[in-house]
């Protein structure tokens, strides 16, 4: 688990970075950096609990919002076929950017949820905010 937590807080720092340029950057930002501390915490041996069901969960009803927003997933999906959203870096299209946003709450959600069902099954150290 500490191996998967060190990994995913590199990846979120990194993601974090390339979120500068985005549209939306203040928003980005800093969902990638609390994913990034969680994941260095539980590295770390020290868990939030309640940080990670709250966080979890507003991560959760954002994916909501953007599987069925009007440019979402649902939108790739059903209108464009599933096109590839990875063929360049560049977001070219208004569902593109969106089905890539939600497949990054997607990746945080597991990872903050996994170490949210570790901390319960396993005795950790853990901090109750």
């Amino acid at each position: 688990m500490k191996i998967f937590n060190l990994v995913f807080c590199l990846l979120f720092i990194v993601s974090a970075g390339l979120q500068y340029n985005d549209p939306d950057p203040y928003l980005w930002i800093p969902i990638y950096l609390i994913g990034a501390l969680i994941s260095f915490k539980a590295f770390q041996g020290v868990f939030f609990p309640r940080l990670s069901f709250l966080f979890s969960g507003l991560l959760f009803i954002y994916s909501i919002y953007l599987f069925f927003d009007r440019y979402g997933v649902l939108t790739w999906i059903v209108d464009h076929q599933a096109e590839n959203i990875a063929g360049s870096m560049k977001a070219t299209t208004p569902w593109i950017e969106e089905t890539r946003e939600f497949f990054g709450l997607i990746i945080l959600i597991i990872m903050t949820m996994a170490n949210y069902i570790h901390l319960r099954y396993f005795n950790r150290k853990h901090i109750s905010s």
